[in-house]
């Protein structure tokens, strides 16, 4: 852990050679706080939502309305987390092909200096919002939540990828007693 003014910092899990704002699919993880089961429970290989696990759910599938850009993948609420692909596709940004790049090699990638704010339009802001989203609404109805302040993110490499990734989350409810957020 490294410090910045004086005070310790937990590094970025985002991968320093990439900006994530550039097109692209995004398998994305978020977990709850403490893995608390605040999403509801697993009974007979079902998914049953508790009021949470709903506001979950219904506003993940809203993210595309408040962003045109995104199209959403495979989703899956779970217990305590939920897994689904982001992918990012606007007209107006270069897709990049998603190869282990070094920043030292390109200066010029914005995601290099992770201090700086990475801005509006990218995973880590459509993830911020629907986060926040999730939050409010459960509190206002004074339902238990809770997120953990990071999340888990992997860069889609290309489409067998995309398609083992998928298969995954449409599979995960069958493996839940092996997850590793279990």
């Amino acid at each position: 852990m490294s410090k910045y003014q004086n005070k310790y910092r937990i590094e970025s899990a985002r991968a320093q050679w990439w900006n994530y704002g550039w097109n692209g699919a995004y398998f994305i993880t978020i977990c709850t706080a403490y893995r608390e089961h605040f999403f509801g429970e697993i009974k007979e290989g079902k998914m049953i939502l508790s009021n949470t696990g709903v506001i979950a759910d219904v506003l993940w599938w809203q993210i595309s309305y408040h962003a045109s850009f995104v199209e959403l993948g495979e989703f899956q609420v779970m217990p305590n987390h939920i897994h689904g692909i982001i992918i990012l596709d606007r007209p107006d940004v270069e897709a990049r092909p998603a190869l282990p790049l070094h920043a030292s090699d390109h200066p010029e990638i914005p995601g290099k200096n992770r201090l700086r704010n990475q801005g509006k339009n990218t995973v880590s802001s459509i993830v911020g919002g629907y986060k926040s989203a999730v939050t409010k609404y459960a509190n206002r109805l004074k339902l238990p939540n809770g997120w953990q302040p990071r999340f888990h993110d992997h860069i889609i490499r290309d489409k067998a990828e995309f398609v083992r990734i998928s298969n995954y989350i449409r599979n995960n409810l069958t493996h839940w007693k092996e997850d590793k957020f279990f």
